[in-house]
């Protein structure tokens, strides 16, 4: 008998050799119905998987991000048996899970594929589906795999199995396609109820621009028609919330071909939420202990080689700057923490100085590949609310949970309530790819996950997605599309105080290495703004939105009490402008919606004459006429319930 620890604790006793297929089924025959894979010691497999030793166990469903992608990568299986059944000859490259389905890059040598070929693909799958054919697992020889694709003529599958140790390999098939796959994948295709082609692209052979371009197929399913209508309706509001769409139509934001790909410009209007969100931050930071700084966009090559991210990603950044002396290089700047290790070593610190927390709004530059840029998600200039504590080895903790409580004033402040926290690890099984000694990763670990306990935070951990320095806490939230996105982060770092020799003079009066926290509760202020837009829909809370009103005479006759009026908004701090064209005022007041101004003052003949103004409130129409000074207040009160609510 062997002991199965499920997730509530309880521990059941079970014969050797059973399955999580068998479990379920003790438990219960409706979950079971519902069980697509099983968790075994930490490791997703086939719920048909015997089980051989003690285990921690979990069942996954639908329910269960893993489940998910376990479905989606059973559907790609299900995806290329359709397009083999149909286009013969066609050979198949890799089909994973991503987070929106999946994809499977393909082969079809003279033919083409296009969206006029979706519905006789999606028909042939579901077709497929309802056989309910078992995902069956076989383990075979390097030499018969071999054999196995050279007849099908598969160079692709033929180079991934050449990859692999004689011993390691395994088959799976459903019906009548067989694919070189570690698995797992759910008990059979009858789960699959819902399809639909997305897209299709170019893709290179294991992303190699020098191999052949291949053909990438984008799918979901769903186990339900409607889950997939639902979906379906979220990607149409998800085009509708499009920041790259709402950042024109708003004026927020350009891109430039001769300034450059993945370098925004920031427009009037932009640019004042940008200094909105920066106000905002800088209050709390004050607030919080932190001095700012300011360090320049360039810097020496030996900056980088010192810290070590020269090494690490030289190759990738921007290439160097060679000036006249010879020898001489720069880089532009693509991380603030090494400029801010040689503020600290300006002077002498003590033990008393500490912690001693360095702010810095800096922008940074990294070269990221074309085809990854993204509106302002991925670019490759951006501006960091980065900062650094330098603090003594026991202040560790206490710092990394105030930071902890900035993060999520941030996120309260922003509408951003649906996060997550992941505890990102090094690979235990990789460690070369990190620096710095066993030790001092074990203590920087162990701060994070207990700071995350203290403060009760849900986490995931993750190991592998450590910074090559030191782990990190990063913050995943949910946007209102249900979209996950990583933002805030904070990272303990041992390595760049080694490395630069960063000392304090202790209370026993001898030199000590202080500990770095890496912190950015926004992140990168580019992605942080896109997501904002998209979570909002660019309808910006009253004190964030760049125009908080427009003034909207009805005719040129009462400009001048327009011009009197705005300059008494201005004197209260609100934000807005004059609409002076030659418009009828319907045209201002649907030109004003669109532009999602918050408040229209329509002022007319009325107006003018009892120093009053017609308030329309986007959202909720008209609120009447009323005195300026009244709709100050109402204004000003808004302003202060969002702030409140930050509080």
């Amino acid at each position: 008998m062997i002991k199965i620890t499920l997730p509530d604790g309880n521990v059941r006793a079970y014969a050797q050799g059973v399955t999580g297929m068998d479990i379920a089924l003790s438990i219960s025959e409706g979950l079971a119905r519902n069980v697509l894979a099983a968790k075994v010691n930490g490791k997703v497999v086939d719920a048909s998987l015997p089980i051989n030793e003690d285990a921690d166990f979990q069942l996954l469903t639908w329910n269960d991000t893993e489940g998910k992608q376990t479905f989606w990568h059973s559907s790609a299986h299900l995806l290329a048996e359709a397009i083999e059944a149909l286009y013969p000859g066609t050979k198949f490259g890799i089909g994973p899970a991503i987070d929106t389905g999946f994809y499977y890059d393909i082969d079809m040598g003279d033919k083409t594929l296009s969206s006029e070929d979706f519905k006789k693909i999606e028909d042939k799958m579901l077709e497929l589906a309802r056989q309910k054919n078992s995902y069956v697992r076989q383990a075979v020889a390097k030499a018969d795999a071999i054999a196995y694709f050279t007849e099908k003529g598969d160079e692709y599958k033929l180079e991934l199995i050449d990859g692999l140790e004689d011993g390691s390999i395994t088959f799976y098939s459903q019906g009548n396609f067989t694919d070189l796959c570690r698995g797992p994948h759910i008990p059979n295709t009858s789960f699959v109820k819902a399809v639909k082609l997305m897209n299709v692209a170019g893709a290179y052979w294991r992303g190699d621009v020098t191999r052949k371009q291949m053909t990438r197929v984008y799918a979901v399913t769903f186990p339900k028609q409607k889950e997939l209508d639902e979906y379906l309706h979220l990607l149409e509001e998800a085009k509708r919330r499009d920041h790259r769409k709402l950042g024109k139509e708003l004026e927020l934001f350009a891109f430039s071909e001769k300034v450059g790909m993945g370098l925004p410009l920031w427009l009037p209007k932009g640019t004042m939420l940008r200094e909105r969100l920066e106000s905002f931050l800088r209050k709390a930071q004050v607030r919080a202990g932190y001095s700012p700084v300011v360090t320049p966009h360039i810097a020496s090559k030996e900056l980088y080689v010192t810290s070590g991210h020269y090494a690490k990603y030289g190759k990738d950044s921007f290439q160097p700057i060679h000036t006249p002396d010879e020898g001489e290089e720069f880089f532009l700047k693509p991380m603030n923490c090494p400029h801010h290790c040689e503020i600290y070593k300006t002077k002498p610190r003590s033990y008393r100085e500490l912690p001693l927390r360095l702010a810095e709004f800096g922008t940074v530059y990294r070269y990221e590949q074309s085809g990854e840029l993204h509106g302002l998600t991925r670019v490759r200039g951006f501006t960091q609310d980065d900062a650094h504590i330098f603090c003594r080895p026991d202040q560790v903790e206490e710092e990394f949970m105030k930071v902890i409580d900035l993060v999520l004033y941030v996120f309260k402040a922003l509408g951003f309530d649906n996060y997550s926290a992941q505890v990102s690890l090094r690979d235990p099984e990789n460690k070369e790819k990190y620096i710095g000694r066993d030790e001092d990763w074990e203590k920087a670990e162990a701060a994070i996950i207990r700071s995350a306990q203290t403060k009760g935070l849900p986490t995931v951990v993750e190991l592998g997605e450590a910074a090559f320095y030191g782990p990190k806490l990063d913050f995943m939230v949910k946007d209102a599309l249900g979209r996950k996105w990583q933002l805030g982060t904070i990272q303990v770092d041992y390595q760049l105080p080694q490395r630069f020799d960063l000392e304090y003079t202790g209370s026993d009066n001898q030199k000590h290495r202080p500990v770095m926290i890496h912190r950015a509760p926004f992140g990168s202020l580019e992605r942080f703004v896109a997501i904002l837009i998209e979570n909002t829909a660019g309808n910006f809370p009253l004190w964030l939105s760049p125009d908080q009103l427009a003034v909207l005479p009805i005719s040129e006759k009462y400009e001048e009490y327009a011009n009197e009026l705005f300059l008494q908004l201005q004197e209260q701090d609100l934000r807005g402008y004059i609409d002076h064209r030659d418009e009828k005022i319907g045209r201002k007041i649907r030109d004003a919606e669109v532009a999602k101004i918050p408040f229209m003052l329509i002022v007319g003949e009325k107006e003018a004459a009892e120093g009053k103004v017609s308030v329309r409130k986007k959202g909720e129409g008209d609120l009447g006429t009323m005195p300026v000074a009244e709709f100050m207040a109402l204004a000003q009160a808004e302003i202060n319930k969002n702030l409140a609510s930050i509080k």
